[in-house]
């Protein structure tokens, strides 16, 4: 194949112009809603995971910290839709640019930051030195701390963007196996083939979790500053 492997990572164009954010802007009209006041088992089933998934990111919070929990099952929704819609032949998927990630994880980590300075300075400031530190590492563990604590979103995207982007090469190199080995070897392809249906399957798993995990450590940044 003629293709190039990163051809399906670059950003999509329609007559010259990008249509990421039209991407973007479609996984919001999968959601179903509902205006009867009976609703259907899809609703259903939708509300209870809905239920679910931020009764347990919301659980170690307090009053304070709930106040984002509308925003963080938001945010959950929107990674794992795009990751599933990124599975799709011929699609596009945002979460693998590290622009959008980091568009996501900046402003979320810098709003805990900032809620933990404004909140709870003396705890905010106190991470930065641990208690019992001796005098000549003081400076040395300070900048430590400081480094740790401005890599956090850069981690966030990098992780999202990295197990993405490896699954989507794996899936592609795979398929390309598959249709290669179809005219030379009948039952060597039926194997490929078996192990991409596997890998797809892992693919979906692979989708939910890291939004999960993107949402759950945002939680986890807010909890420490709240």
């Amino acid at each position: 194949m003629n293709e190039n492997l990163f051809a399906s990572f670059i950003a999509p164009t329609i007559l010259g112009l990008p249509a990421a954010v039209l991407i973007i802007l479609f996984p919001p009209l999968l959601i179903p809603t509902s205006k009867y006041l009976i609703n259907n088992r899809l609703i259903t089933t939708q509300q209870w995971l809905i239920k679910l998934t931020s009764k347990q990111m919301m659980a170690m919070h307090n009053t304070k910290g709930r106040t984002w929990s509308l925003m963080l099952v938001s945010l959950i929704i929107f990674i794992a839709t795009t990751n599933l819609l990124g599975l799709l032949p011929h699609s596009f998927t945002p979460t693998t640019q590290l622009s959008m990630n980091l568009a996501m994880a900046i402003p979320l980590w810098a709003g805990t930051v900032i809620m933990g300075f404004r909140s709870k300075i003396k705890n905010a400031l106190a991470h930065f030195l641990p208690q019992g530190t001796p005098t000549p590492l003081i400076p040395m563990l300070v900048i430590i701390e400081t480094i740790s604590l401005l890599i956090q979103p850069m981690a966030l995207a990098v992780r999202l963007a990295a197990n993405i982007t490896a699954g989507h090469l794996l899936m592609h190199l795979i398929g390309s196996a598959t249709l290669a080995m179809s005219t030379i070897n009948l039952p060597s392809t039926l194997i490929i083939f078996t192990i991409l249906i596997l890998l797809t399957i892992l693919e979906i798993a692979v989708a939910l979790i890291q939004a999960y995990v993107f949402t759950l450590l945002v939680s986890l940044y807010l909890h420490d500053n709240t």
